[in-house]
């Protein structure tokens, strides 16, 4: 045990804000993936696409990107509105959004909500990891966990894409833990059922709602999520995370149709549900199973 974990174990409060205010920070961080990384994404694909008809000898043109690299890291962030470089005082999570009244220090263009409400939500699930788990290996692991549902969340909300770069490691630091973690919860053999069988349950209502109905149900990143959902959680909370995403997609759903009147024929993003109903799994999955099944779980 470390000096500095030790300090933590004896006072449990201090590892929660530490930890929480990280959460802040890596918040801050998550936007900028979540803005910049479906960009990178599509230009990525354009540069294969070009690649590949220039090796078949093709006679169409995809057209070449144009301007200065953008990654995560370049060009400097900048307000969209009026292009003005966002100055560090200016990106202090929540504390920024708050003291410019939610506008652009310059042309005070709205800067929207999601900036200040990711940076919440990271600082509150690394808070939350902290307190249940406490100054343990397994709660850093949470905390990378939790962060990725997060990005992957927002960012399927707003393009219906859930990238490769979250539900892969996930998926792969799932299957790891058992082996590095002598305390964990779960077997290597319990993650690895978990995995094959969450990507074949929606791999199976992918290909039946297909043959029965000629459409694509859900996207293939669906099957990805949930495969890591069960090397995380074990292939026991498989039923509990299907049947909780399937009615927080219905209920969110239902009410967005008729209160927003969202059109029927746009297809609502199910991993969001997923990532929700495999974080209230991991933490209070156990204590429902137990009621459900009356005796331990």
């Amino acid at each position: 045990m470390t000096e500095l974990q030790a300090i933590f174990q004896q006072h449990p409060a201090i590892w929660i804000i530490v930890a929480s205010l990280f959460g802040l920070l890596v918040g801050s961080f998550l936007n900028v993936v979540i803005n910049r990384l479906p960009v990178m994404m599509e230009r990525e694909w354009k540069r294969e696409c070009r690649a590949l008809l220039a090796d078949e000898g093709s006679e169409t043109q995809v057209p070449e990107e144009e301007g200065e690299p953008f990654n995560l890291v370049q060009p400097r962030s900048r307000c969209p509105s009026c292009g003005t470089p966002i100055r560090a005082w200016q990106n202090i999570p929540v504390i920024s959004w708050l003291w410019l009244r939610g506008r652009c220090a310059k042309c005070r263009a709205p800067i929207a909500w999601q900036y200040p409400a990711v940076e919440l939500a990271g600082a509150l699930l690394a808070g939350l990891a902290a307190w249940h788990f406490g100054p343990t290996a397994l709660a850093l692991a949470v905390f990378l966990f939790s962060w990725a549902l997060l990005a992957a969340s927002i960012i399927d909300l707003k393009t219906q894409l859930l990238p490769d770069v979250f539900t892969l490691p996930l998926l792969w630091l799932g299957l790891l833990l058992p082996i590095v973690l002598d305390d964990y919860h779960l077997s290597l053999d319990q993650a690895v059922l978990g995995a094959v069988f969450g990507y074949l349950a929606l791999w199976s209502v992918y290909w039946l709602f297909r043959l029965l109905t000629g459409k694509e149900g859900m996207g293939f990143g669906d099957f990805k999520l949930l495969a890591a959902l069960g090397a995380w959680l074990g292939w026991q909370m498989l039923p509990l995370v299907i049947l909780f995403s399937a009615l927080a997609g219905s209920v969110i759903g239902i009410a967005m149709i008729l209160l927003l009147r969202h059109d029927r024929r746009i297809p609502i993003p199910f991993g969001p549900y997923l990532a929700i109903a495999g974080l209230v799994a991991l933490y209070l999955g156990e204590p429902i199973m137990t009621a459900y099944l009356g005796g331990p779980f």
